[in-house]
């Protein structure tokens, strides 16, 4: 894995992957996680009936350098050169202060192929290079995938838990570095 400048831009790399800051023309990317979304996560994190967010409106997203674009990386397969998702660390808010929380999503036509894992050990090993002790990461109890996934890369559930009746249980996990 190489790790971009202290202060600088943050590129991560693996053996299949590269991390690194969205580019404007990749909102399209963006736009299709948020319609391949399950059905069970909150509209709030889904395209809306009036079509929002509109592609227009992730790229602004990307030039403000607004959450996408700054603690969540672009997951770009090096082989086909290829934007299949996001990962990286940030501030939900939820988590105690200075302990940054892991997020990952990929494209379905991806899964099973171990980019998810690959990707998260990257930003996991990132973080222990830049002096945290913890991350938390967050996920629903049905989305088996993404437990696997935290469960592999060393994360712990804790007893901490979110009930929602609609949409499911969120579970908090955490990993120390």
């Amino acid at each position: 894995m190489t790790v971009g400048a202290p202060g600088g831009e943050v590129a991560l790399e693996t053996s299949r992957l590269l991390l690194r800051p969205w580019r404007v023309a990749e909102a399209v990317v963006q736009r299709e996680l948020w319609t391949e979304r399950d059905p069970r996560v909150p509209p709030h994190r889904r395209v809306d009936a009036d079509g929002h967010p509109t592609v227009a409106e992730l790229e602004d997203s990307i030039r403000t350098n607004e959450v996408w674009s700054t603690g969540l990386l672009a997951v770009e397969r090096k082989a086909s050169r290829d934007v299949i998702g996001y990962c990286g660390l940030v501030d939900s808010g939820r988590e105690p202060v200075g302990e940054p929380e892991l997020a990952f999503e990929l494209l379905r036509r991806v899964w099973r192929q171990g980019y998810a894992t690959e990707a998260a050990l990257a930003v996991v090993e990132w973080a222990r290079s830049s002096g945290y002790e913890r991350l938390w990461a967050t996920v629903w109890d049905w989305n088996t995938a993404s437990r696997r996934v935290l469960a592999k890369i060393g994360f712990t559930e804790t007893d901490r838990k979110e009930v929602d009746a609609v949409h499911g249980t969120t579970l908090f996990t955490t990993r120390r570095l």
